[in-house]
């Protein structure tokens, strides 16, 4: 499903080159979950951000299906970001203004759906992942791991191949940790989702298929 060949990412300071990604190589499996874990600074975020188009790679390639993903420009791009790769971050990135249901049928507007369309999608979901009772709630009115559950029905609403989510635990207690794994495992069973979860528990990320290690920018073990 992912094909990911040499990537290196490079950042230019006032102080030199530094170097972040290092030639990576990888290959995620169609309906695969794939944990990616190292330490702070390692390189995860960066490599999640140009999986999903968010950022250009300094040299390399990544094939989505066979598809050269960074020889799309412009709306090709964008259209793939919208409709191929569901993203879940850390902190949520809702928008504060808009209750859960408008936050989950935005990525659908965007993609040219119809109010109504968008409304029925965003309610399935919302129903899915257990917050049929909170669609008209902001997200200051939700706890972190209902934050995290708008989030993920959100990343859902347009129906993408993958799931690529950024330590979607990290800022949660334990016990909350855990039953945001649990859903993420159910809906990749009920979607056929391809899945690529950064994660610094190693208890959580020996629940998913393989794991890949980061260090220093460098696939290690």
């Amino acid at each position: 499903m992912i094909e990911v060949g040499g990537l290196k990412k490079e950042y230019r300071t006032d102080d030199g080159v530094v170097e972040v990604l290092r030639g990576i190589d990888m290959r995620v499996g169609r309906g695969e979950r794939l944990a990616v874990v190292g330490s702070s600074g390692a390189g995860k975020t960066t490599l999640m951000h140009i999986l999903g188009g968010l950022d250009r790679p300094t040299s390399g390639t990544v094939h989505f299906a066979g598809q050269d993903l960074y020889r799309l420009r412009g709306t090709a791009l964008d259209a793939f970001r919208n409709r191929t790769v569901g993203f879940v971050f850390q902190f949520h990135q809702l928008l504060p203004e808009f209750d859960a249901l408008e936050n989950v049928m935005m990525p659908a507007l965007i993609g040219g759906a119809s109010r109504s369309e968008g409304i029925v999608a965003a309610r399935a979901l919302l129903e899915e992942v257990g917050l049929a009772h909170r669609l008209g709630h902001k997200p200051g009115q939700l706890s972190g791991g209902e934050q995290q559950r708008v989030a993920i029905a959100r990343a859902l609403v347009m129906a993408p191949e993958v799931l690529l989510a950024d330590e979607p635990t990290g800022n949660l207690d334990s016990k909350t940790s855990d039953g945001i794994f649990r859903l993420l495992n159910e809906l990749h069973e009920r979607h056929n989702l391809t899945m690529v979860i950064v994660t610094h528990s190693s208890r959580l990320a020996q629940r998913l298929d393989r794991i890949v290690h980061i260090e220093d920018g460098e696939i290690s073990g």
